[in-house]
């Protein structure tokens, strides 16, 4: 399987605000976990998640992954994403995210998705005031520090 190929589809699809074919890079029942907008699963709501929440809140969307890498079960992989913001608060504010994202695949398909980014480095461009962007930090760490690997990890010595 050639995962930057994937990348490539997955990605020319999202720009196009085609959440079919952006849905249709995931299995059936694959999840993607998006750090604002929460987990999705399913291609009806993958698809959903992309047309009726990102593309309300953003136009001008550029995403691109670098130096993809896949074991055949899992893969890895930088990017960077850009858009403007239609949010009316920080309407017209550009911003440019960059990210790390993890793959677990199936049958050629993304099962699950992951993505991890400085969500204040966005916040910060979007005008979010600092307050504002310390309570949003705040409940990530605790989101965090909730998760089951992490609490194992935090366990073992």
């Amino acid at each position: 399987m050639d995962l930057g190929q994937l990348l490539n589809r997955m990605t020319k699809a999202a720009e196009a605000k085609d959440g079919k074919g952006f849905a249709a890079c995931f299995t059936p029942d694959g999840i993607y976990r998006d750090y604002i907008y929460g987990d999705h699963t399913g291609r009806g709501q993958i698809a959903d998640m992309l047309e009726n929440y990102f593309h309300r809140d953003a136009t001008d969307y550029r995403w691109q992954f670098f130096e993809p890498v896949c074991d055949g079960r899992l893969g890895y992989a930088w990017s960077l994403s850009s858009f403007t913001s239609t949010i009316p608060e920080f309407a017209g504010n550009k911003i440019v995210i960059d990210g790390a994202s993890r793959f677990r695949l199936k049958d050629g398909l993304i099962e699950e998705y992951w993505e991890s980014v400085n969500g204040g480095v966005a916040m910060a461009q979007l005008g979010v005031q600092p307050e504002r962007i310390a309570k949003v930090l705040r409940r990530w760490a605790e989101n965090l520090k909730k998760r089951p690997t992490t609490i194992s990890y935090l366990k073992a010595k």
